[in-house]
């Protein structure tokens, strides 16, 4: 009776013991895309802030009006 409530027990923890493996890699795992992301959030941010300088200083032709209007 013990020892099957002992094996049981070990099983268990096994179990556990794989499955905090398997989190541990997909914490990981986002964590990585996470910094991902934020490096292409501050990339278009970097971007938006030099086309609105740019904007600001009249240097953008983008935004203007085509002569032929």
């Amino acid at each position: 009776m013990i020892e099957e409530r002992l094996e049981n027990i070990e099983t268990k923890i096994s179990y556990q013991e794989d499955q905090i493996e398997e989190l541990n890699k997909t914490v990981y795992q986002q964590q990585q895309k996470l910094d991902q992301l934020e490096e292409v959030c501050r990339a278009l941010a970097r971007h938006v802030q030099a086309l609105a300088e740019a904007g600001n200083e009249g240097k953008s032709s983008a935004n203007e009006r085509p002569p032929h209007y």
